[in-house]
C-alpha cells in the first residue's frame, strides 16, 4: 500500500526526526541519490517535500519560468537542466520568488546558478552543481514536450530529501510501509551505535560489524 497516507507519514517522520540523507539512503538499502554532483550552497540547509519537476533546455530558462509558476507550496523544486552547458539556470530573483511567494521547501538545480551572494545572505536552501555569473537567456527555444511529460510522469509523486550531504529522491513506488519501518529502524540503530561508542566506549568494529549489542 502506498499513496498520500504513506507519503505524508514519511515526510512528517523525516521532518520531525531530522532524518539525514545518509539515514534515508541506508533505509533504501544504500540507494536513492538524485545526482552526486549536487552540492548544498548554504551549509546547514535542509529540505524535505514532494518534488515539483521543471525543465531547462537549450541554454534558455523560458520553460523553466513557465513551469515554475505552478510550484505547489511546501514542494521541493527540481530543475532538470538539459543542454544548458556552463550557464546558470537562474539566480536570486527566481529563488526569492520560489521561497517567499510560492513558499517552496527548497530548490534543487541539476546545473549551475548565479547570484550566490544573495542566496548565501538570505540562507535560502539551494542545491546545485555550482555557480557562475553567466546566465541562460529567457527566449523561447525548441522544446521536446513529449520528453518533458514523460520525465514528469516518472518523477511526479517522488519525495526529495536534501541536506549538507546531498540529495536523495524517494520514488512513489518506494513510499511503502516497509520504508516507514526501515526509517524507524535506521534511526534506532544510529542511536544504538552512538550509545555504544559514547557511553559503553566500544570500538566501531564491535559496534557496527559485530553488533555485540544484539
Amino acid at each position: 500500500m502506498r499513496g498520500d497516507g504513506f507519503q505524508n507519514k514519511i515526510i512528517e517522520y523525516i521532518k520531525a526526526n531530522r532524518v539525514s540523507t545518509t539515514e534515508v539512503a541506508d533505509a533504501m538499502y544504500k540507494m536513492g541519490e538524485l545526482d552526486p554532483r549536487l552540492r548544498c550552497l548554504v551549509p546547514g540547509s535542509r529540505a524535505v517535500g514532494v518534488v515539483h519537476y521543471v525543465p531547462a533546455v537549450e541554454g534558455s530558462n523560458y520553460y523553466t519560468h513557465k513551469y515554475l509558476r505552478d510550484t505547489p507550496r511546501d514542494s521541493v523544486v527540481y530543475v532538470d537542466a538539459q543542454t544548458c552547458g556552463g550557464l546558470a539556470i537562474f539566480g536570486g530573483l527566481v529563488v526569492k520568488f520560489l521561497m517567499l511567494y510560492r513558499q517552496a521547501a527548497g530548490v534543487v538545480v541539476g546545473g549551475l546558478v548565479r547570484d550566490a551572494h544573495q542566496i548565501l545572505k538570505e540562507k535560502w536552501p539551494v542545491w546545485a552543481y555550482g555557480t557562475t555569473p553567466i546566465g541562460c537567456v529567457n527566449k523561447d527555444v525548441p522544446f521536446d514536450e513529449n520528453y518533458y511529460l514523460q520525465r514528469k510522469k516518472e518523477i511526479d509523486g517522488a519525495i526529495i530529501v536534501a541536506d549538507d550531504c546531498g540529495v536523495i529522491i524517494i520514488p512513489e513506488e518506494k513510499q511503502t510501509e516497509e520504508l516507514c519501518e526501515r526509517l524507524e529502524f535506521i534511526e534506532w540503530q544510529e542511536d544504538m551505535w552512538f550509545d555504544c561508542i559514547d557511553r559503553r566506549k566500544w570500538d566501531t568494529f564491535d559496534t557496527v560489524c559485530l553488533k555485540k549489542y544484539e
